[in-house]
């Protein structure tokens, strides 16, 4: 035959040690996601909830399933009593919360309200005491 097959003389294969140069595509790729998706997001994320842990009554909102309504009652931490319409009121999850469209002022306090607070306090201290004691 004519033709005679072609062997490799001296195989070169690929580096021996370990190169960063390999991987820097990959570290690129993490940089950019970090900067265009990650961060932005959990930005988001915390103004959020800075956002529904700072809702309180008489602010006007809009839940995630479009209904407008106003904060009558703040329930607990995960719970709002809301006015969707006259004499309608439901209550909703904070989580639901999408946005908050107009804030209130908070409402000015009498002194004779705070009178009643600071008794209340030193009440439930002295509760607190004896039973601590007894």
């Amino acid at each position: 035959m004519f033709v005679s097959p072609a062997y490799a003389q001296a195989a070169g294969g690929g580096p021996a040690g370990f190169e960063l140069v390999s991987f820097l595509p990959l570290i690129l790729i993490f940089v950019v996601f970090w900067f265009l998706m990650i961060r932005p997001q959990q930005k988001k994320m915390k103004q959020h909830r800075e956002m529904i842990a700072a809702i309180r009554r008489g602010d006007r909102i809009l839940t995630s399933g479009g209904i407008f309504g106003t904060v009558t009652k703040v329930l607990g931490e995960s719970e709002l009593q809301v006015e969707i319409a006259d004499g309608v009121r439901v209550r909703i999850a904070r989580g639901t919360v999408s946005e908050v469209l107009a804030k209130t002022e908070p409402a000015k306090r009498s002194a004779a309200e705070d009178d009643e607070e600071e008794e209340e306090v030193e009440e439930a201290s002295e509760v607190k005491g004896r039973s601590a004691k007894g």
